[in-house]
């Protein structure tokens, strides 16, 4: 970095792409009173609906970041699909699986919402805790040392430079960040180049997702109606070295040549893209002060809908762990990060790719596997039990809801406790003294003579808890420990390394 380079502004963390990651990383920092800048080298936000799907687990993200109504508002359920087949006949099925509610799991149906419409969903609620992106801004280069980062911006105003305590990449699949770095991107391009396109469309209903020639990669051609619009998202396979025209004119013979005969009729397009799928993952999500989150780190194909998802709790992760190490938790506490979400990528990744070679042969169909639900960090160094249990809820694993009621009577939730930046401890029986208040910390005490009333006791023996066990929560709804009441010494040190009292609830 140039001598002559003056140091314009100070903040935490400048988040670099404003994309669902970036939202997600800015929104939680907001709410923990962490200063940082949004920036993306954009002019202004993504329009189309490429990652339309929201599954359970991110809709519980959404839940505690305070936007999942919205978000319900803007789109609905999956619809079922309508397979016509060369012989004429029509299926349907509900192909993405739609299933009931629980008290465990509030949310166990995938959600579509036109991306575009997530991210303005996600600006709002980011404004409202007083930040906003800014557009048009381009990280040109950063160099880094042991207290932090300095990064040379150029902007509409001209150029800036900053210093942040932490530098986070969350600019997509060609991140500059991690290019810069010198981070590995190993993975392959997976032989499939598509075409996806937000249209207006005449000749098809609305109430299905109308899919043709399945099986056949030369032919196979979908419109998904987007809900709460009058848009159809067109995807179909296209050869790799076709160069697509996405014009109105282009996309109409395009669409004739596939299926002629139905007299469909292109209106306008609203958005279009051709592009070719991917599977990889980055060698390394930190190098010192600089991180990578969501397609920076990984880019998957879009089959399962896992992308936007996985991003999303990227950010989630990383949140409240920086949220603590600027109040004072050890730094060793971001090592965790790439060491919770490397592997959740990983295996997401493969999840993806599975998916990718079912839908050449036409199998559409998508279910639990997809949710995001069961996956969880039992192996992470910061997942503690003592005992060791065999059964029931795990450290590592993501906290389920339950029906509660306050000592007052009124009926609650339990991810109504969990809500907000704190971490909370379930105590089934006394408060512990050796625990304590602690900043960053809600402490509940569950039972006949506690605040939380559990009905039945059906809460604790449905995570095989015992009397007098403890529970601890993370501040992203995963468990971080149980532990028996002998081992309040050990909880109380692991709170401290989970930075639990450095920061403020």
């Amino acid at each position: 970095m140039e001598d002559e380079m003056v140091v314009q502004a100070h903040i935490d963390v400048l988040i670099c792409g404003a994309g669902a990651a970036g939202l997600t990383l800015a929104i939680d920092l907001a709410r923990r009173g962490v200063s940082f800048r949004l920036i993306d080298r954009l002019d202004q936000p993504f329009a189309g609906s490429r990652g339309k799907g929201i599954q359970p687990r991110t809709q519980e993200v959404f839940e505690d970041l305070g936007i999942i109504d919205r978000l319900f508002a803007a789109g609905g359920l999956y619809p079922p699909q309508r397979e016509y087949r060369n012989d004429g006949s029509v299926v349907e099925s509900q192909a993405i699986v739609v299933d009931t509610p629980t008290a465990e799991e509030p949310y166990r149906s995938a959600l579509m919402v036109p991306q575009v419409r997530t991210e303005a969903v996600m600006r709002d609620r980011l404004a409202e805790l007083g930040h906003h992106p800014l557009y048009g801004r381009t990280l040109e280069r950063f160099n880094q040392d042991a207290a932090g980062v300095t990064a040379r911006l150029a902007g509409p105003d001209g150029p800036e430079t900053l210093r942040c305590r932490y530098l986070v990449g969350a600019d997509g699949g060609r991140s500059a960040v991690r290019q810069a770095l010198g981070i590995g991107f190993p993975g392959k391009t997976l032989g499939v180049r598509a075409i996806v396109a937000d249209i207006v469309l005449d000749g098809l209903d609305r109430t299905v997702w109308h899919r043709f020639n399945e099986g056949d990669m030369a032919r196979q051609i979908g419109f998904c109606p987007l809900p709460r619009t009058d848009l159809f998202q067109l995807q179909a396979p296209i050869p790799l070295e076709e160069e697509a025209d996405l014009s109105v004119e282009g996309l109409q013979r395009f669409i004739d040549g596939r299926i002629d005969g139905r007299g469909l009729t292109v209106g306008s397009v609203v958005w279009a893209s051709a592009y070719s799928m991917n599977a990889r993952l980055a060698d390394l999500y930190r190098v010192d002060r600089v991180f990578l989150i969501g397609d920076a780190a990984h880019i998957h194909p879009p089959t399962g809908g896992q992308g936007l998802n996985t991003s999303v709790q990227d950010a989630y992760n990383l949140g409240w762990k920086l949220g603590a190490v600027l109040a004072g938790a050890p730094d060793a506490l971001l090592d965790s990060y790439e060491e919770e979400r490397w592997p959740i990528a990983a295996g997401v990744l493969g999840l993806s790719t599975d998916l990718l070679e079912r839908a050449k042969r036409g199998d559409m169909r998508r279910g639990r596997e997809v949710h995001q639900l069961d996956l969880g960090y039992r192996a992470s160094s910061l997942s503690l039990q003592r005992p060791v249990r065999d059964a029931g809820l795990f450290a590592g694993d993501r906290m389920p809801d339950a029906t509660l009621r306050g000592a007052g009577g009124r009926a609650l939730r339990l991810f109504d406790l969990l809500r907000g930046p704190h971490a909370t401890l379930f105590a089934f029986g006394d408060v512990p003294e050796a625990i304590g208040p602690r900043a960053g910390l809600r402490v509940h005490a569950v039972g006949p003579n506690g605040d939380i009333l559990d009905p039945g006791d059906e809460f604790r023996t449905g995570c095989a808890l015992s009397e007098g066990d403890l529970l601890f929560v993370r501040p992203d709804g995963y468990v971080g420990a149980i532990v028996a009441s002998a081992e309040r010494e050990a909880l109380s040190r692991h709170l401290a390394r989970c930075g639990v009292g450095a920061g403020s609830g």
